[in-house]
């Protein structure tokens, strides 16, 4: 554990000072006669001075922190009892003249009793200080944790995207379409949401929207036939502010399953709807009764997503909906925002 800086313990020391002087003037009168009651208190100070010093800069740091607890215990005490006793020897000017000690345990007891009260007392002082700080180190490390770890769901979920919009922009290219530059301008702006947004904790959902059109059209791209894709997405609240990429995987996956190039048994529905605070995604793909073969990676998205939203959406904050069937899969999610 870091030890406490030299000025941390001088603070301490001169509050529990003013503490002491004030509760030694007021226990024996000491305000009618001040400066007198003032030098008495000398022997006193001293004691506080050294015990605080060794115990804040030593003892705790080097034995209770380092849970060595009875070790503490022994030392602290064995502290105690060397300044109450050294206090009383007859080599300090106020031997005789101020503390006028009477050599019973009785007395050694009272002298050593303000020591031992500051010595639990700072101690208690410093365990709640250093609890504080351990709670506030596990509060940030978690919060690290979670940022690290939605990166990297995240970092898992964009190359697909980036991908299968790559892909749709070479087949542009290759038959020299009349659309290349609008998918290229749809491209531009996906990046955009990725690199820039993706890593923000709230968007705007006009920006999750406008992500969702590029990547539909950039998907519809494949093939110069009419696929049947219907997208409804509802623009009534563009400002409300919500986690970045959590509808995309689920669209993503819609055409990754669905086989849409098969006109005859293929179909996607997405649609989004707003009703106060609440967004409600919903997502339908036909399941193509040949079996094909699949892109690996786009497996990941849907476990992916499930953890986000388990992290930014927790204690009801969504609700999560997957129903499949040899024939259709559906998605319904509910976000709180």
């Amino acid at each position: 554990m870091k030890t406490v800086s030299n000025q941390s313990v001088l603070k301490r020391i001169l509050l529990w000072w003013a503490a002491w002087v004030l509760i030694t003037m007021s226990l024996t009168n000491g305000w009618d006669r001040l400066p007198r009651s003032l030098i008495r208190t000398i022997p006193l100070l001293i004691g506080i001075t050294v015990l605080l010093s060794v115990n804040l800069k030593y003892l705790l740091p080097t034995f209770f922190f380092q849970k060595k607890q009875t070790l503490y215990i022994v030392l602290s005490a064995l502290l105690i009892v060397m300044i109450g006793f050294l206090l009383t020897l007859d080599i300090f000017p106020w031997s005789n003249k101020i503390l006028r000690p009477k050599r019973s345990g009785l007395r050694l007891l009272s002298q050593m009793m303000p020591f031992i009260i500051t010595l639990l007392g700072s101690t208690l002082i410093e365990i709640t200080r250093f609890a504080n700080r351990k709670e506030t180190q596990a509060i940030q490390s978690d919060k690290e944790k979670l940022e690290s770890e939605l990166k990297f769901l995240k970092s898992q979920v964009n190359p697909h995207f980036l991908f299968n919009a790559l892909n749709n922009i070479y087949s542009l290219a290759v038959t020299q379409a009349p659309e290349t530059p609008e998918s290229v301008m749809q491209l531009s702006e996906i990046l955009r949401y990725m690199v820039y947004d993706s890593n923000e904790s709230k968007v705007p959902l006009k920006n999750e929207i406008n992500y969702i059109e590029n990547f539909v059209d950039l998907q519809l791209l494949k093939d110069s036939r009419s696929m049947d894709v219907k997208v409804l997405l509802d623009k009534s609240a563009p400002d409300l502010m919500i986690a970045p990429m959590m509808f995309i995987p689920f669209v993503e996956n819609a055409f990754k399953h669905s086989k849409i190039e098969n006109l005859k048994e293929s179909y996607i529905r997405i649609n989004l709807e707003i009703d106060g605070k609440e967004i409600k995604f919903h997502a339908i793909n036909s399941i193509p009764n040949t079996k094909f073969t699949k892109d690996k990676v786009g497996g990941v998205g849907l476990k992916n997503i499930k953890k986000q939203l388990e992290m930014l959406y927790p204690n009801g904050q969504h609700d999560l909906k997957i129903n499949e069937t040899t024939e259709q899969f559906e998605v319904i999610l509910k976000i709180m925002v």
